[in-house]
């Protein structure tokens, strides 16, 4: 077990770096700094100085060294546009994020393992099609437009909700039940396909067989073995809703990492946009990572493999 957890460490170590290289150097390569601060009216001189301030003028290895080094102790520069350091927009904006990725995590699960679950005890039959109907129509809608259908139905009708904002937790609940019904589909024919295999196994018939109740057999032993690979998804929908809640950040008004990556890409303040990349991607890496350690506990053979 300890060898497959420093060969996994290991690995994630490499990706977070090569993430890093790879985000400062496309980054550097999509446009030239010194003229967007200078302006179109500035005179090659007034760049050359600025390039000259700022250390553009070295070589992209040194500049991304000296980057890495910095970011490894917290540091990212300073903002080209807020004008302040970039770790502390990012302190500021990312637990608005997270507090709204963990939430869409939780309403994705809450809606895609009882469907999953009720489609694989009934296969085929008006309940598993009903299931899949309420699962894909979370895919089949763009998420800003169910977005602003929750607005209007719960915000501006009924009033039972605030519109935008991210004061407290329930300024949260409309952008996560938006962002965690989109990705519900994937998430539920994965637990359907899971169960069904599990209920049609040997120990499960031979657990029938012991006498065993229907609603032990379904939660105590086949979902454990159907979970394996839900685990591994839900750490990957958690990623993408790390990096791809910008939309439903500004649909709501939550001014979050999302919204930040969005401004500075706009405004091309690069120091903010490689550190908002890199954090995403480590992010990504880390819950990745714990995936696998969960998954390595719940069934050895992956890590034995």
């Amino acid at each position: 077990m300890l060898q497959y957890l420093m060969q996994r460490i290991g690995l994630a170590l490499l990706v977070c770096v090569a993430v890093s290289l790879l985000a400062f150097t496309l980054l550097n390569a999509s446009g030239d700094v010194a003229i967007s601060m200078a302006g179109e009216e500035a005179s090659a001189a007034q760049i050359d100085a600025i390039r000259e301030e700022m250390g553009l003028n070295r070589p992209v290895l040194v500049r991304y060294g000296e980057w890495l080094g910095n970011a490894v102790h917290g540091d990212f520069g300073n903002s080209l546009f807020f004008r302040q350091p970039v770790a502390e927009l990012i302190a500021d904006r990312l637990p608005r994020t997270l507090t709204l990725a963990v939430m869409s995590l939780a309403v994705m699960l809450l809606l895609s393992v009882p469907l999953g679950v009720l489609a694989a005890l009934y296969p085929n039959s008006l309940i598993d099609r009903a299931a899949l109907l309420i699962a894909v129509l979370g895919q089949a809608m763009p998420n800003f437009w169910f977005a602003l259908v929750l607005i209007v139905i719960f915000s501006l009708t009924l009033g039972v909700m605030p519109p935008s904002g991210s004061a407290t937790l329930k300024h949260y609940v409309l952008p996560a039940v938006a962002l965690g019904y989109y990705s519900t589909p994937p998430m539920m024919r994965l637990i359907r396909q899971g169960m069904i295999e599990a209920l049609s196994s040997d120990y499960i018939r031979t657990a029938k067989a012991k006498g065993i109740g229907t609603t032990k057999i379904v939660f105590k032993h086949a979902l454990r073995n159907a979970v394996i690979p839900v685990v591994s998804l839900s750490a990957v929908q958690f990623g993408n809703m790390l990096g791809g809640s910008v939309v439903i950040e500004a649909v709501f008004g939550i001014h979050g990492l999302g919204f930040l990556a969005w401004e500075s890409i706009s405004r091309m303040d690069l120091p903010v946009v490689q550190a908002v990349l890199l954090i995403v991607a480590v992010f990504y890496i880390v819950i990745v990572l714990l995936a696998d350690f969960i998954n390595a506990w719940l069934d050895p053979r992956i890590r034995i493999q």
